[in-house]
C-alpha cells in the first residue's frame, strides 16, 4: 500500500500558503478586531459570555463576523468541555436534527449550542437575511465566536439552494473543537459541506483549539476513539511565525494540534494580537521565500509531505509524529481509494442497462413481454440478466445508502441525472424483483417484499415533483418504448390473478369473503384504467403471453356478461391496438 500512497500524497503546505497568500486570513482578521473594537479587553473574566455578530460589505463579498463578549479565553473553556447529545436537545432544539440523518447521533459542545440557542430568534432573522443576498459570503469567528460561526454556517448549509446561491466559507480563527466523532462523520460524509470549513490555529501561541482533545498515547495507533471524544472536521490551517500547514486528516489534525508545544504567555488577551503578528509574518514570508523546502532532498513523496507539514510548525516528539502522520495519511488515503464513487461506474451502469433494454426488445418480439420471460426462465439469456440485475442493484443500493447518510435539507436528495437514472433503473429492475418473489410463492410484495432503495427512490422522485425541480412525463409520448411508472405494477397485477384463483375456488356460502375479493378486483380495475389514461403503462402488458393478459382471461371467466366498465370496454374492443401509438383519444 505504502508504493501506491506514494504516487498519491501531496503535502498541504501549498494549499496553506494559497489560502495565506490569497488575503482572505487578513480580511477575515481584520473585520474580527472592528467587532472587537466595541468590547473592554479588560472585563472582568467571571461574567457570563455572550454572542455579538457584525454584517460587513467589501466589494461583492459579505463578511459575517461572530464574536464573544468579554473575549472567551482559555479560563472561560477549560472547565467547560461538556458535550450535549443530539437526542438531548431533539424536543427543545431541532435546529440541528438534519444531522442526524439514518438515525446517527452525535454531540456538540455545551457552551456553543447555549449560545445559539439564546440569541435562536435574531440569528433566524439573520440567516433569512444571508439568504436573500446573492453575494458570496464568509462567515468568520474567533474562539468561542468561532463555534457558533460553525454551527451557523451548517445551519445555512442546510436550506441552501445551490442553483441560487453559493456555499459560504467558514473560516474560524482560535476556535475549540465543536463536536464529537459523531458530529464530524455527519459533515464528513457530504466532502461539499465539509469543504467549507476552515480553522486557523495558531499553534505555539493559542492553546484552546487543542483544548478538548483528549490526551494519549502516540506510539498507539488506536484510532477508535471515545463517543465522548472531540474530533476536529473540516479543513485546519495550523501557524506560527515560522510557517503554516494544512490537513483534512480529522486524525493528522488531532496529532499535529496535540504534538505542539504550546508557549504560555502569562496574558490570555495576547493571543487576540497573536493572529495578525502570524498572518502578517506569514503574508511576507511567502512573497520573500515562496514554498518552505526541506534541507535535504527526500525522495520518498509521502515521508517528504509529512517532513514539510512539520517543519512549518514547532513539533515535539518530531521523528515519533512523522512515522504516525505516515501512517494516518496512507489509512486516510486507502479508505479513499476504498470509498464507493457513483460516477466511477456510470459507464459500466450504462451497459448494464443497455444489456436490459436489448433483453426487453427480444422479449417482445417473441410476444411474451420482458417480464414474463424473466419470470420463466427458459433460456440461458433469461439467467444471464440475473447477473446484469445483481450488479444494478448492488450500484444503486450503495448510491441510497450513501445519500441517506448525508446531512441534508428535507425533500432535497438527488441531483436530476442521478435521479432520472435511478427512476429508469427502478422502473426497468424492480419487476424482475417482483418475477422472483411470486416465482417463488410469495405474495403482498409491496408491504412484504419491496426492498427499501426501491422505497427512497420512489419517494425522492415523489418529492422532486412536487417542487416541480423534476419530472418524468410519459403523457402523448410512444407508450410502445416507454417502461411502465408504476416499478409495482407487476406486483398488483399478481395479486389480482391470486384474488381470481381464491375467488374461483371460494366456496358460494363465503358471500362475505367473495365481496371483498370482487371489490378488490374492481378497485384493481380503475387503477390499471387510470394508468392507461396517464399513458403511464407500457404496452408490454397487452402481448398475448403476458401475465396481465392472462389475468384478463382468468377475470373476463368470473365477470358477469352483462358486466361493463371503462377497463374491459377498452380491453374487448381491442383499442389497445391503437393505445400503442399513443394517439388514441382517452377521457
Amino acid at each position: 500500500m505504502a508504493s501506491k500512497m506514494n504516487q498519491l500524497f501531496c503535502s498541504g503546505l501549498e494549499v496553506a500558503n494559497f489560502v495565506v497568500s490569497s488575503g482572505l486570513l487578513k480580511l477575515s482578521w481584520a473585520k474580527i478586531l472592528d467587532c472587537y473594537g466595541g468590547f473592554n479587553l479588560n472585563e472582568l473574566q467571571n461574567l457570563g459570555l455572550s454572542i455579538k455578530w457584525k454584517a460587513y460589505q467589501q466589494a461583492n463579498i459579505n463578511i459575517l463576523v461572530f464574536t464573544t463578549s468579554p473575549i472567551c479565553t482559555k479560563s472561560h473553556l477549560q472547565y467547560s468541555k461538556q458535550l450535549v447529545s443530539s437526542t438531548a436537545f431533539k424536543e427543545s432544539f431541532p435546529v440541528f436534527e438534519f444531522l442526524c440523518n439514518n438515525g446517527n447521533s452525535f454531540s456538540i459542545h455545551k457552551a456553543a449550542i447555549a449560545l445559539f440557542a439564546d440569541h435562536f430568534h435574531e440569528l433566524l432573522q439573520l440567516k433569512a437575511e444571508c439568504g436573500r443576498n446573492s453575494n458570496s459570503l464568509i462567515v468568520t469567528g474567533h474562539s468561542l465566536g468561532g463555534s457558533v460561526a460553525s454551527l451557523f454556517t451548517l445551519w445555512l448549509l442546510e436550506s441552501l439552494d445551490i442553483s441560487l446561491a453559493k456555499r459560504p466559507l467558514c473560516l474560524t480563527f482560535g476556535s475549540p473543537l465543536v463536536g464529537d466523532k459523531g458530529f464530524q462523520q455527519a459533515i464528513s460524509q457530504h466532502p461539499p459541506w465539509n469543504s467549507c470549513f476552515l480553522h486557523v490555529a495558531a499553534t505555539s501561541k493559542d492553546s484552546i483549539p487543542r483544548l478538548f482533545i483528549a490526551p494519549h498515547d502516540l506510539n498507539s495507533m488506536d484510532l477508535d476513539s471515545k463517543s465522548d471524544d472531540y474530533k476536529p472536521f473540516g479543513t485546519f490551517l495550523l501557524c506560527c511565525e515560522d510557517g503554516c500547514t494544512w490537513s483534512d486528516n480529522p486524525e493528522a489534525v488531532s496529532e499535529l494540534l496535540m504534538a505542539v508545544e504550546t508557549e504560555d504567555t502569562g496574558n490570555e488577551e495576547w493571543t487576540i494580537n497573536v493572529y495578525s503578528r502570524i498572518i502578517e509574518q506569514l503574508e511576507s514570508m511567502i512573497v520573500r521565500k515562496g514554498i518552505s523546502q526541506v534541507n535535504e532532498p527526500i525522495l520518498n513523496s509521502l515521508r517528504a509531505g509529512t517532513t514539510l507539514q512539520i517543519e512549518a510548525i514547532r513539533i515535539r516528539n518530531e521523528q515519533l509524529l512523522i512515522k504516525k502522520l505516515e501512517e494516518l495519511e496512507e489509512i486516510c488515503m486507502f479508505n479513499k481509494g476504498k470509498a464507493f464513487d457513483p460516477a466511477k461506474k456510470l459507464n459500466v451502469i450504462k451497459i448494464k442497462m443497455a444489456e436490459l433494454e436489448w433483453y426487453k426488445k427480444v422479449a417482445k418480439a417473441n410476444e411474451t413481454g420482458y417480464y414474463d420471460c424473466y419470470k420463466k426462465q427458459l433460456s440461458r439469456r433469461d439467467r444471464d440478466i440475473i447477473k446484469h440485475k445483481k450488479f444494478l442493484t448492488k450500484y444503486w443500493k450503495e448510491v441510497v445508502a450513501q445519500n441517506e447518510r448525508k446531512p441534508q435539507k428535507q425533500l432535497v436528495y438527488l441531483r436530476s441525472r442521478w435521479l432520472y437514472a435511478g427512476t429508469t433503473y427502478r422502473r426497468m429492475v424492480e419487476p424482475l424483483d417482483i418475477a422472483d418473489y411470486y416465482r417463488d410463492g410469495g405474495s403482498n410484495y409491496v408491504t412484504n417484499g419491496r426492498s427499501h432503495h426501491y422505497i427512497k427512490l420512489e419517494q425522492w422522485l415523489e418529492a422532486d415533483e412536487k417542487q416541480s425541480r423534476f419530472r418524468i412525463d410519459t403523457k402523448k409520448q410512444n407508450v410502445d418504448v416507454i417502461l411502465t411508472d408504476d416499478s409495482c405494477f407487476w406486483a398488483n397485477v399478481e395479486e389480482a390473478r391470486q384474488w381470481c384463483k381464491t375467488l374461483k375456488t371460494a366456496d358460494v356460502g363465503m358471500i362475505s369473503e367473495r365481496l371483498c375479493l370482487r371489490q378488490k378486483l374492481m378497485e384493481f380495475e380503475v387503477y390499471v384504467m387510470e394508468q392507461i389514461k396517464k399513458y403511464a403503462v407500457s404496452s408490454e402488458i397487452f402481448l398475448k403471453g403476458s401475465s396481465f393478459m392472462q389475468w384478463w382471461k382468468e377475470y373476463e371467466m368470473l365477470i358477469e356478461p352483462f358486466h361493463n366498465s371503462p377497463l374491459t370496454d377498452f380491453i374487448r374492443n381491442c383499442k389497445f391496438q391503437q393505445y400503442a401509438s399513443g394517439c388514441l383519444a382517452l377521457s
